[in-house]
């Protein structure tokens, strides 16, 4: 759960906020992409094999309480949606931390918490504003998705290929289900004469 501050010294980060940021300077000049998960929720049955998956590689045990990837169920429109981590450009997990425990890994340019840095604050749980930070109690750690290195358990476990590592220019793995969500909601305004 996590990566020792010694792993991330030996790939390449220098330990200062901000710094090795491998994708901020494409990002810049217009050329970004990188691999990132892609969630297909029309693909989704909910089996949560990625929950067990991730859960397994984080912790050792088969306890999706302790997975970073879950499976919410929206009832209304009888969708299934994996999320996790965005690994997204404004990290106000990183941001927030006091004691710069949150890095962006070289080879991944996932937001990892280096453990041993970590002084169980949770201010990156609150910070993060899709709910994809997490704090273990036994450890008094943070933790989240690093992508487990660049091959995520979750997208090796899916059955349904609901999960894919892509290469992609942005993190678009909701937008097919928002749309989905917008045209229900347009249809119900629109039979009820523009009444939400």
């Amino acid at each position: 759960m996590g990566i020792s501050k010694e792993t991330l010294h030996r790939s390449g980060f220098s330990g200062i906020p901000g710094t090795n940021l491998l994708g901020t300077e494409a990002r810049k000049e217009g050329r970004r992409t990188m691999k990132q998960l892609r969630v297909i929720t029309e693909k989704c049955t909910s089996c949560v094999q990625c929950e067990l998956a991730c859960a397994f590689v984080q912790t050792g045990t088969f306890q999706p309480s302790r997975s970073v990837i879950r499976v919410h169920i929206f009832d209304e429109q009888a969708v299934y949606a994996p999320y996790t981590c965005f690994q997204c450009d404004e990290a106000w997990c990183l941001t927030a931390c006091p004691v710069n425990a949150i890095a962006i890994d070289p080879k991944t340019e996932a937001k990892v918490v280096m453990d041993d840095v970590c002084v169980g604050c949770a201010v990156c749980t609150v910070a993060c504003p899709y709910g994809t930070m997490f704090y273990n109690p036994d450890t008094h750690k943070a933790f989240k998705c690093d992508l487990c290195g660049g091959d995520p358990a979750c997208v090796k476990s899916c059955p349904t290929g609901a999960l894919e590592y892509v290469d992609m220019d942005q993190p678009d793995w909701l937008a097919g289900w928002a749309e989905k969500v917008d045209r229900g909601f347009q249809r119900t305004h629109d039979t009820q004469g523009g009444e939400a």
